[in-house]
């Protein structure tokens, strides 16, 4: 046997032990540009590589056993629309944990996500993703999470009125008094912070205010590749203080230096034929084939990702370390990390470089359970000191 074959096959019993914990997914928002949510037509039970990077027998190859989906929308929604769409994501969520219960646990806290893994089910958990979801409103915050969001992205693409986004011309220079208000609130229910798609100075802002542990769901290392949407190195550093977990993603323009460029270019062909650059329809998805057929793309590959992996590391420790893939919600993938059954080559990869079982462990289940369960331990304490906060944006931004 090859050592590349037999690094396979130990990264899959260590997978068995310690399944990867995915810190973001977009399978709803597939769901609905494709087939609004009509769940007959995409059969997550049956092969749907044709359309979709996620099925259940691929996240069971994967060796997934937790999987925070991404009640996303986009952030050219605002007000009640967004409000409204993050509601309906949030229902096909709970679809689909009611419409293959052998196989998806609904869950709601670290414990749940325990008994999951012992039931040999796929933990299912929620993350909203930017911060226009609430709609500068923490009752709505709240609401969220009587829903079962256990995550706030505190931006996506865009600037909100409280924070500035990695990718929008910085207006509030982090977070306002407001967006500070929403992280204080956010920890006393046990909401967990996320930083991804924040600008450095939000995520500096976020982690100075936060007092329970912050996650980036799915960002790599900037000083890897030099991308807004990636974590400074001075970020990764403090996360050994808070006890925060970056989880780095598989976004080829967000971890490989030479596809930054080409994608801009393709995103410009998407707007150029009138669509949105993350359009997963199937006019989107023929666009971009069209234009990487005509333009090669650079290509990642589980080694790219693995590059991060080390640098974070070194940076900020293994314990603060995790995974998300980010599939469904790119048009791109490294090769050999196409889809959701694709992280035991990622695995394989980190034991050929020398990470030890016990480092793995961290990386794909305890950490995030750990930081997770880290977040309702100081709720509980909060809850204790404090009731709601019923602040405004209007009271303390004016």
């Amino acid at each position: 046997m090859s050592d590349a074959a037999a690094h396979l096959g130990r990264a899959r019993e260590l997978l068995t032990a310690h399944p990867v914990v995915d810190g973001h997914n977009d399978l709803p928002w597939a769901l609905r540009q494709q087939v609004r949510y009509d769940l007959d037509r995409r059969d997550i039970a049956t092969d749907q590589s044709a359309d979709l990077h996620t099925d259940l027998p691929r996240l069971r190859a994967g060796g997934v056993g937790a999987q925070f989906w991404s009640v996303y929308v986009r952030s050219d929604m605002a007000g009640d629309e967004a409000v409204s769409a993050t509601l309906e994501q949030i229902d096909v969520v709970r679809a689909l944990a009611d419409r293959y219960p052998a196989d998806l646990r609904l869950a709601f806290s670290a414990e749940d996500m325990e008994t999951a893994r012992a039931e040999g089910r796929i933990a299912s958990l929620m993350g909203a993703e930017g911060g226009h979801s609430i709609n500068s409103s923490l009752a709505t915050l709240r609401a969220l999470h009587r829903l079962g969001v256990r995550y706030l992205t505190l931006t996506h693409n865009d600037n909100i009125p409280w924070a500035d986004s990695a990718t929008d011309e910085p207006r509030a220079h982090g977070l306002t008094r407001f967006g500070e208000e929403v992280v204080r609130e956010m920890n006393r229910v046990g909401m967990l912070v996320d930083l991804s798609h924040v600008s450095a100075d939000t995520m500096r802002d976020a982690l100075r205010v936060t007092e329970a542990p912050v996650i980036f769901s799915h960002s790599s290392a900037r000083a890897v590749c030099d991308h807004p949407r990636n974590i400074p190195d001075d970020v990764l550093a403090s996360l050994a203080a808070n006890g925060g977990v970056a989880m780095v993603t598989f976004v080829p323009k967000f971890v490989l230096p030479a596809a930054v460029e080409w994608t801009l270019r393709a995103d410009e062909n998407m707007r150029a034929n009138g669509l949105h650059p993350l359009d997963t329809t199937a006019a989107g998805m023929a666009v971009q084939r069209a234009f990487e057929a005509a333009h090669p793309r650079p290509v990642a590959t589980a080694a790219t990702v693995a590059d991060h992996l080390d640098h974070m590391r070194e940076v900020a420790g293994v314990d603060h370390l995790g995974i998300g893939g980010d599939f469904d919600g790119t048009p791109f993938t490294p090769r050999d990390l196409a889809d959701v059954a694709g992280y035991p080559n990622l695995i394989a990869e980190l034991l050929h470089r020398g990470w030890s079982d016990a480092d793995l462990a961290k990386l794909t289940w305890q950490n995030a359970v750990r930081v997770l369960r880290a977040a309702e331990d100081v709720a509980r304490r909060l809850q204790g000191e404090r009731g709601p906060s019923i602040a405004t944006i209007e009271q303390l931004d004016g």
